[in-house]
């Protein structure tokens, strides 16, 4: 089985797009997820989620459970799928609940502040 850790991401961390900061948290959880690069989750009440649009996008996975996916609206441009959020995750990574990652790309920044 792939090895999860979720620890209190240290610090202040911001997500960008579009020239604006969705959100800035200083309560943002690191996942670490085997060998893959460890990911940012935002509580959902650090980011403007108007935006924001969900998508039809849904995928599974056998560790975390059932993500929904959301694209960034902003004033020039929608980035599609690029946020996902697990409703109801797997009780071992229950800390997610509520809270959004993103794809991070030329579009899109996560970063530590």
């Amino acid at each position: 089985m792939t090895k999860i850790t979720i620890r209190k991401a240290e610090g202040n961390w911001v997500v960008r797009a579009g020239g604006a900061i969705l959100g800035e948290s200083s309560n943002a959880l690191e996942l670490s997820e085997g060998d893959l690069a460890p990911v940012i989750y935002f509580p959902r009440t650090d980011i403007a989620m108007a935006f924001l649009d969900e998508s039809e996008k849904t995928t599974h996975c056998p560790h975390k459970g059932d993500a929904k996916y959301f694209s960034i609206v902003t004033k020039s441009q929608t980035i599609a799928n690029t946020a996902w959020s697990y409703e109801a995750p797997v009780e071992p990574v229950a800390r997610i609940k509520d809270h959004l990652a993103f794809h991070t790309s030329d579009l899109v920044a996560v970063e530590r502040v």
